[in-house]
This record gives C-alpha cells, structure tokens and sequence, in this order.
C-alpha cells in the first residue's frame, strides 16, 4: 500500500551549531525558538477511548491477534498511550446502549449496583461474528491495565466519564428524548444519589486492580439534541454538584487523589463553565480542570481560548478527552452532499483517504459554519490539534473509540466515526489507519511528566508549520512539527544561543529529540 506521507522522529544528540561558533544561519528561513525560560504545564499524557464498541470489535477476533493490537496500542514497543478514556454506563458508542450500572428504579440504596453490564459479553447466536463471546468492556479495560502492569512504563491515566446518569434518577425518566430533544436533567433529590453512584464505579473497578485517574460528572452538558444518552446541566448546577456532592463523596470514600474534570465539550463553549465552576469555593476547590472536545472546528484547536482560560485560572488544567472524525460511515443528511463519493471510494484500507483533503463534519460538504468546518486531512487534524494545544496550555489528548469495525462503529444510534484501528469483523481484516501512526509518534515523544515549552511560531508560516516542545526529566528537549503543505520545508530552530536546522517532508508530521 502506497504512504502518502512521512512520520519520523529523529534524534539529535547536539544542535548544529551555537551564536558562539562561526558558521552562517540562514535567516530566509522560517525561526521557531523554542523558549527555554517559558517552561509550562505538565503533561497528561496521549491516548484513546475504551468503549464497549471497542470491545466488541476486539470480541470478533482471535484472542491471540488481539492480545497484538492491545500490546500495539498500549505496550512500551507499540503506541504506549498514557491516557485512555472510558464510560460509566451507556453512551453512543454501545453496541444497544440504554443501560446503566443501577438498573433498578428507586434503588436509593444502590443495592442494584454492579459492573454485570461491562462483564456480559456478546453472545454468538445473537451476534454473528463473535469469536470469543466471552469478552466485553471489563476484559479490555483488564487487558489494557495488564499490559502496563507488565511493562516499566507503567503509566496509564482513565478518565472515567458518565453519558447520562440511571434514567430514574432524571426528570424525564429517560436515557435519552430524541423526538424531545433533550437527555433530560438530573433530580434534585438525587443529586447525592448520583454522586455515590460514581463513587461506587470508582470502588467497583478499584476492586478489580483498576485505578481511576479522574472522572467527569457528565459528558456534554450543554446535550446533543436527545440524539443519545445525554444529561443536562448549567454551569451553575454542575458547580453546585461537583461542590457539594461529588467532591465530599470521593473525598469521604477516600478517593480524595481522583480528578475531577468539569464541562467535557467544545473548547469554544467553556468560558461560561469556567467562570461558574471555578467563581465557587466548593467546586473550585475540588476540580482539577477542564475537560474538553475539538468539534467546535476542523481547522483549529482555538489556542486563543486555552490561553484565555488558563491565564484567568493559571492553577486548573485543561486537558482534551475526546475528538473523532465524524459521520465516518453515515450516509449524507438531508440538503447535504457527498460530491466526494465517500461512501463509494471508501476509506478501510486506504491510506489516502486519510492524508486527503476529504475529510468534513456532519457527513461529508456541508453548509455549516464553513470558516470553521472546511474539509480536512485526519491526520493533520490530529496532529494540529495536539501541537496547538501542548503550546497553549493543554495537558493532555484522548481520542474517542481507541478500534471500531470497518463501518465506523458498532453504534448504537448509528453514529460511526473513524478510529486509531478498524477492524472487518466479517474477514478479520485489520486496517492501523494512519491516525493510528501519528498518535503513536507523539504519544512516544511526550510522556507524563514532561514539561511543555513554549515555541514562539514563525510569524510568516504560523498557519502552514506549527511547532510544539517539551523537556523530559533529564533535560531532553522534543520538539513536534507539522508541515501541512504539499512541498518540503526547512526552518530554523532556535534553543538559547543555539540553533539547529531541520528538513519537513511535505505534508508530514515530524518530531525531534534534542540532547542539550
């Protein structure tokens, strides 16, 4: 199959030359001084999502291919993803969705709770390409904390996330309302009730060998128009949640070290979730930060917001937990067009879908917001995301649905999306997407840990090669660059009174490691 692209690291064990070495520096070139002074936030960590889609997926291959893909994922010598993402409950990336860990109405005393639904697995005469009907979202979550557990780097951050708390606990009585519109909100004699239910989930898996790194009350707030499990709330009344629910109820379960991560939506939309979060004592006082997801737009991660929202509350974090290509696999909504001829052209298998102009929100060309949501390359996506957003303040990156089939799912809702790795669970096949690659080359180039550095851009060429850096514990400098345009390129690149010159292949994603 032919690469449309270069990824590369490379290391450099000295710059090419200092200020204080006679030799010329070619000052045509476009400069990105690495700012050795502005060290910044720690780093999170890089990563994907376990979802009961992905399970599935994995369910329908042999085990001993899959104990690979994990190892691919997640081992010192694959991916080494840090940070994963997981939910508590259904969400839309449920193979039938409509479940919670609670089921029984009324369950004040929570005596219902269990993690059956992570454990059921899929049976075969039921669903067809099953292999082993055996596996199921708790499997993987275990086989992934097995592979840590069995390697030196054994870091592995999970936020936990919820889509919806049991439908009986919310005022529609409902995991979702799509003629209606809405998820409905949480009660408000249940409050407490719910707070203990995700402590329960954090028990539950604690029980099992699996440690919580952070939890988030309620993925999108602001709802997604009752399209799947969803729950409501106001900056106010998740402030009022997180302050004096949450935050006491792990703190009195002692699960006091797990994060908590408020809003979990577009970066665009979070100032208002800030301001109401972090302007209370009690929820202020409880929230590590904000959690955060790219669909505002396809060309930018708004940089200019993640400074704005650091700069009026430096102490929080701001950390991205989930973003996709949407709409991979639906057929083209009402009014909007396919002129690409996605579905027939395909893109399972075919690398140059992925590093192709082609890609675009809402099932293919759309009207919407066209400034904001111009058609894209997936990977270059990715990667402008996670670079932007290391240089402004971003801590950390998940991606949504780590393997789906080759359709973009199973979903419930029919929501598909493209994933890392997609697998044919007719044929077996197993396609690593090139977003699979460019994850796994900045997941490798920065680990929990390091401290971003910031790149001052290249005024001239900001837009077009975009640069980001961190320093390791012993003082190793990385450096990401992403060249999106069709040609090669060569900037300078400026550490101190030192300087060094590197070659872009075109339309590449590059990183470097530098021995100062």
């Amino acid at each position: 199959m032919k690469k449309m692209f270069v990824l590369s690291a490379v290391a450099l064990p000295m710059l090419l030359a200092s200020c204080t070495q006679k030799v010329t520096i070619d000052h045509s070139l476009p400069t990105y001084e690495v700012k050795l002074d502005q060290q910044r936030q720690s780093l999170d960590g890089i990563g994907s999502a376990l979802t009961e889609s992905s399970a599935y997926v994995l369910a329908c291959i042999d085990p001993a291919e899959r104990e690979v893909i994990i190892e691919d994922l997640f081992g010192e010598e694959g991916a080494n993803f840090s940070l994963t993402r997981t939910h508590i409950g259904a969400c839309d990336f449920s193979v039938e969705g409509k479940y919670s860990l609670a089921p029984q109405p009324g369950d004040t005393l929570l005596e219902s709770f269990s993690l059956d639904e992570d454990k059921k697995g899929f049976e075969k005469s039921k669903y067809s390409d099953v292999v082993d009907d055996g596996y199921d979202l708790y499997n993987l979550m275990m086989d992934v904390a097995h592979v840590k557990k069995t390697q030196q780097d054994t870091v592995l951050n999970i936020i936990a996330a919820a889509w919806t708390a049991p439908a009986w606990m919310k005022d529609n009585n409902k995991y979702y309302d799509k003629p209606n519109r809405t998820g409905g909100a949480l009660l408000k004699e249940y409050y407490g009730l719910y707070a203990q239910y995700l402590v329960r989930f954090l028990q539950a898996y604690k029980e099992n060998g699996v440690n919580m790194w952070a939890v988030s009350p309620v993925n999108e707030p602001m709802g997604n128009d009752g399209s799947w499990e969803s729950m409501h709330f106001s900056p106010e009344t998740e402030a009022e949640f997180i302050g004096r629910y949450l935050g006491p109820a792990m703190e009195e379960a002692g699960f006091g070290d797990v994060k908590i991560l408020g809003f979990d939506q577009n970066t665009f939309e979070a100032a208002p979730w800030t301001k109401a979060i972090y302007g209370d004592s009690l929820a202020n006082k409880y929230t590590y930060g904000m959690a955060l997801h790219w669909y505002g737009s396809t060309y930018t991660s708004f940089p200019e917001v993640m400074d704005s929202l650091h700069y009026a509350h430096p102490d929080k974090m701001l950390i991205h937990t989930e973003g996709c290509i949407d709409n991979l696999g639906c057929d083209p909504w009402s009014g909007v067009s396919d002129p690409q001829g996605f579905k027939e052209s395909g893109w399972f298998g075919n690398d140059s879908f992925w590093w192709s102009p082609v890609c675009t929100d809402w099932a293919y060309s759309t009207p919407f917001w066209p400034e904001l949501h111009p058609a894209y390359i997936a990977v270059h996506r990715y990667a402008r995301y996670i670079i932007e957003g290391f240089n402004n303040w971003m801590t950390g990156f998940t991606d949504w649905n780590v393997i789906l089939d080759s359709n973009g799912g199973p979903n419930h809702v029919g929501n598909f999306c493209g994933a890392p790795i997609m697998i044919d669970t007719k044929t077996k096949e197993v396609y690593y997407t090139p977003v699979y690659d460019v994850l796994k080359l900045l997941s490798r180039a920065f680990r929990p840990g390091d401290r971003a550095v910031y790149v001052e851009q290249d005024e001239v060429m900001k837009d077009k090669i975009i640069a980001c850096s961190a320093k390791d514990a012993d003082g190793n400098i990385t450096v990401a660059v992403l060249n999106t345009l069709n040609e090669p390129q060569t900037i300078n690149l400026k550490l101190g009174d030192k300087w060094a010159v590197v070659s872009l292949s075109p339309k590449a994603v590059k990183t470097v490691k530098i021995k100062l």
